[in-house]
């Protein structure tokens, strides 16, 4: 099982260090809360790790991960990344294609279904994305999780825009991550609400 350790990270956006001395570690079967003030550097931290954002100095580990660190990692932004001309199902097949080996249409067709299933959307497959609510494009965007197994979830504010239910529903897809020995990286402003979760308080650089 693969750790995350992050060691005396440094992150600049334009003329200001966002981030400075950043060092942490997420164990197996774990999970951490990022918070802090806003503009802290929640989403840059997280964009670091997933290979989005410059690195000044510092480093990032993913312990006894010997492929490519971003082969290991689930990022979910603040944008939704949906297509609005495509349907819900559509959008998720593609998802399905970017994120796994392509296999035969109805393997896939399996693994949409499986996920949008899990997220409350099975019966808007159909549907063009543009119609969706605030609230069914995060859901949308949050069934990626589902459709391939990578162990380390970097997630920027994921229960924003979700009603009770669909909250209730992403934090068991959350809990049974961390139940098979998966990681959880999550900016958020609310607590996660799942066991074995650590918060990592960002202060300004």
């Amino acid at each position: 099982m693969i750790s995350l350790i992050v060691d005396e990270l440094r992150v600049d956006r334009g003329e200001r260090r966002v981030l400075d001395g950043v060092s942490f570690t997420v164990d197996p079967g774990t999970a951490r809360a990022v918070t802090g003030p806003n503009g802290v550097g929640k989403s840059t931290l997280l964009r670091a790790i997933a290979g989005l954002a410059s690195v000044e100095s510092g480093t990032i580990t993913l312990q006894n991960w010997n492929e490519e660190r971003a082969s290991a990692i689930h990022f979910v932004g603040h944008a939704d990344a949906v297509k609005p001309q495509l349907s819900v199902a559509d959008n998720a097949a593609f998802w399905c294609r970017w994120l796994g080996s392509p296999g035969p249409a109805d393997e896939i067709d399996v693994r949409v279904e499986g996920a949008l299933d899990r997220v409350g959307l099975l019966h808007l497959a159909e549907t063009p994305a543009q119609f969706l609510s605030q609230g069914q494009r995060r859901r949308l965007s949050l069934a990626r999780l589902a459709m391939a197994p990578r162990p380390l979830w970097l997630l920027d504010e994921p229960t924003a825009g979700l009603d009770s239910a669909s909250r209730a529903a992403f934090l068991a897809m959350m809990a049974g991550h961390i139940s098979t020995g998966g990681l959880i990286l999550a900016a958020t402003h609310e607590p996660l609400g799942i066991d074995a979760v650590e918060d990592l308080r960002l202060i300004p650089a």
